[in-house]
């Protein structure tokens, strides 16, 4: 940041293009710690950031930067309701400002501000499937803690965090095809020795397989690298 306190424009270019970098190289679970940690050294006014997962009716917290904000995540998941939730699910910016003046979320607001100094929350969506969500959570101890110019930070980490994800969850679907496709590759040629016949007809007989016993492809292929008996020939030819 510049002597100000303020981040510039080449920081925030500078860390777009490092969350990016790191969506590429590193699976998700590495890649979401960068994330809360990027927030909470860029975000003036942070105290501490994570990151709600919310997969169907399980709720998840990852990568907090202090036990503080994994304490927040559980109250929501035991309460089902809270901003990290609404983010989440529904709104892609929920802010905060005083728990002691909030009046959503009652009985959220209730114990957070028994049990933890958190008085300011900005949360942010990171992403939205058919049952699956994710959001970017800060908390500040201080009331009014985030400024217009601390959100826009926020949202430019909350973006640059959600294209770094894009990219880590497609290039880990990506080394999962592969890996399937390895399997198969596998299975087909265990298959082709063990009954002389050619790949066309391997296939067949595998595709086969997994059809009579409403198994999938890979995971038949998977069992048949990984069996330790020998391949019945009636299993596949009946």
């Amino acid at each position: 940041m510049n002597a100000g306190g303020k981040i510039t424009g080449a920081e925030l270019t500078a860390l777009a293009r490092a969350l990016h970098d790191r969506g590429e190289d590193l699976g998700e679970d590495a890649l979401l710690p960068s994330v809360t940690q990027s927030a909470l050294e860029y975000v003036d006014g942070a105290d501490f950031v994570g990151i709600t997962l919310v997969d169907g009716s399980t709720l998840t917290s990852v990568a907090p930067t202090d036990p503080v904000a994994a304490r927040l995540d559980e109250l929501q998941h035991e309460l089902r309701e809270g901003p990290c939730l609404e983010a989440a699910w529904a709104d892609q910016k929920v802010l905060v400002e005083d728990l002691d003046t909030e009046t959503r979320w009652p009985r959220f607001v209730r114990r957070v501000r028994d049990e933890t100094a958190v008085r300011s929350i900005l949360a942010y969506q990171l992403f939205r499937g058919e049952s699956a969500m994710g959001a970017l959570n800060i908390y500040a101890t201080g009331a009014h803690a985030f400024s217009a110019e601390a959100q826009e930070v926020a949202l430019a980490v909350a973006t640059h965090a959600s294209l770094a994800l894009h990219t880590a969850r497609r290039g880990d679907q990506f080394s999962s095809a592969l890996a399937s496709r390895d399997v198969i590759g596998q299975a087909k040629g265990i298959v082709m020795e063990r009954f002389d016949v050619d790949a066309v007809r391997a296939w067949d007989l595998i595709r086969k397989l997994s059809q009579d016993t409403n198994i999938r492809v890979a995971d038949v292929a998977r069992q048949l690298v990984e069996a330790d008996h020998p391949i019945r020939h009636r299993d596949l030819l009946n």
